[in-house]
């Protein structure tokens, strides 16, 4: 049986019509215990490459860094602890922290992440309710953050953009921090994954995307389908097996 899910950026494109993302569905995933080889040494080449093109450099000045400092300003986020999920991860690098180690899965986003410098993010599709959609908060808006052991409620506040399902919030501050309730795990079989990107034009995250899916396949022997959605293209879906 198919079905489609949609990913709907309306709400938020006519104020930042840089904002382009590709969704990414996957289906038949098994996740391994521990790291292909494959991708081991994907991670070690990019934060090596990372580490040597950031030595030195103030991540203020790296152009991705710096468009998405200023789109989170342009929503009201003002407080330099909220940074977008790539910056804390290349500066996690730049540290010489390397890369988390989470699961083969997460593993290989990050990894993605930080070498085409796009924020991503992924959820377990079978945890979450489409259709999606990247838009202002509404009252009713419900948030519990990845790791809170109290699970305790963090709704988004008034003017803040969120990434959200038909129920809850899967991110808060764009792309900040995921909801605990849809985590990717061991377990997850399916997942819809976003590549993030304000760049001009689609070149670099039609790559990044394309670089994900075979990634992700070669690792999990996962199928993957993606589209996508842009200031002239807000809607678009893709499906599910």
């Amino acid at each position: 049986m198919t079905a489609e899910i949609s990913l709907d950026i309306s709400d938020v494109s006519g104020s930042f019509p840089a904002f382009r993302v590709a969704l990414v569905v996957v289906d038949g995933l098994a996740i391994p215990a521990g790291r292909p080889p494959l991708l081991e040494a994907f991670i070690e080449e990019t934060v090596a490459r990372v580490a040597r093109d950031l030595a030195g450099i103030d991540l203020a000045d790296v152009p991705e860094l710096t468009a998405w400092r200023q789109t989170y300003r342009g929503f009201g986020v003002k407080k330099t602890s909220y940074r977008s999920s790539v910056e804390r991860l290349l500066k996690n690098i730049q540290r010489g922290g390397g890369l988390p180690r989470v699961n083969a899965l997460v593993d290989a986003y990050n990894a993605i992440s930080a070498c085409y410098r796009m924020p991503i993010g992924a959820d377990d599709l079978d945890r979450v309710a489409p259709p999606l959609a990247f838009r202002h908060e509404r009252p009713g808006d419900t948030f519990v953050a990845l790791g809170d052991a109290a699970a305790t409620p963090d709704p988004p506040q008034a003017g803040e953009v969120v990434y959200a399902d038909a129920e809850k919030c899967l991110c808060r501050r764009w792309n900040w921090y995921q909801d605990a309730r849809s985590a990717i795990a061991s377990h997850t079989t399916r997942a819809v994954l976003t590549v993030q990107t304000l760049a001009d034009d689609d070149s670099g995250l039609q790559k990044a995307a394309s670089h994900l899916t075979d990634l992700i396949g070669a690792c999990t022997g996962a199928r993957a389908r993606w589209a996508v959605a842009r200031a002239a293209a807000p809607l678009v879906a893709v499906s599910r097996e």
